[in-house]
């Protein structure tokens, strides 16, 4: 099955077609034309065709058709990723002007100075009804509360005025203190999930108007007002929470696969695409320690003895293949 598989109607199984995938693993196959589900189950490839009967249907075992939507899943993420860098290549242009130039464009004005952002992203938020935001880890590698408090006094009361909140973290935080403790003071319609690798950080109020870094520190931000901006870096944020795992108020366990844990997996892929111990900690959110003590496990996991060694038994292992 390939990363390309149709994955429409994948987040929810429907009971019919769990009912008859259920009904294949107990009896071991089903004929051709068992059911109206049967053509659902085959795309998901919980169903394939018997090897020596083509009239009969065999179920695939849970825990390998689980690998391949999780896979399916990842490849889609991957694709998310590229979208947004050929966005930030379209809009280099425009960081790149004169900043007088951006000053007098209506639709795009720059603010210096974290007191500042802060100032006017509570403008924005003013009389908002809906907050999406992307947090990488390094927003929460200190907590300042200077920054932080006002935050959630500003959140809190969009949530008072019967708003929601929708927010997008990395895997390496769904266990932060500091996260934890602003959650559990939020009420309200508020929700959390993570993923492996998110954009950089992105704050998008009520559809209407974005705020996205103006440099790799977090001193600059770019006030975004054009509706065609706003309205793809809305649905990229869309796009990214359906294929993310919930994090609050209900936390998803993240399954292991064949004694590979989803971080070593994440890791595996960026070891064969040749990325540096320090490129993979950036792209996963995590410091360069933790990340070679995770190349060290998945060593011992395959048994490498070696950083070239590694990335072949990656390859050979079949720990990233798409077909089982």
């Amino acid at each position: 099955m390939s990363g390309d598989a149709p994955h429409e109607g994948t987040d929810t199984l429907r009971a019919e077609a769990l009912d008859l995938y259920a009904r294949a693993l107990a009896q071991g196959h089903l004929p051709a034309s068992a059911d109206e589900e049967t053509p659902f189950l085959l795309r998901l490839g919980l169903l394939r065709p018997a090897a020596d009967d083509s009239a009969r249907l065999e179920p695939v075992a849970p825990h390998l058709a689980l690998h391949r939507l999780l896979r399916a899943s990842e490849d889609r993420v991957a694709e998310e990723r590229r979208r947004q860098e050929r966005l930030a290549e379209t809009l280099a242009p425009l960081l790149r002007a004169p900043e007088p130039a951006e000053q007098d464009c209506p639709s795009v004005v720059r603010h210096a100075g974290t007191e500042r952002i802060g100032r006017a992203i509570g403008e924005a938020m003013d009389d908002a009804t809906e907050l999406l935001a992307v947090q990488p880890y390094r927003s929460y590698i200190r907590f300042d509360p200077a920054v932080h408090e006002p935050a959630i006094r500003r959140d809190q009361a969009l949530l008072d005025r019967g708003g929601r909140i929708r927010a997008l973290y990395q895997h390496t935080l769904r266990h932060a203190p500091t996260l934890a403790a602003r959650y559990e003071r939020l009420t309200g319609d508020v929700e959390a999930r993570s993923l492996d690798e998110i954009t950089d950080r992105l704050v998008i109020v009520d559809r209407t108007v974005a705020f996205i870094p103006a440099g790799p520190e977090r001193s600059t931000a770019l006030e975004v007002r054009h509706p065609a901006i706003v309205t793809f870096l809305g649905t990229t944020f869309d796009r990214l929470w359906r294929l993310a795992t919930p994090m609050y108020p209900e936390a998803d366990r993240r399954p292991t696969l064949n004694g590979i844990t989803p971080r070593q997996h994440a890791i595996a892929a960026l070891l064969v695409e040749g990325h540096t111990d320090a490129v993979i900690a950036d792209r996963l959110g995590m410091n360069i320690r933790t990340a070679r003590e995770h190349i060290a496990k998945l060593a011992a996991v395959l048994g490498s003895s070696s950083r070239a060694q590694l990335g072949y038994l990656i390859a050979r292992s079949g720990i990233l293949d798409q077909e089982e």
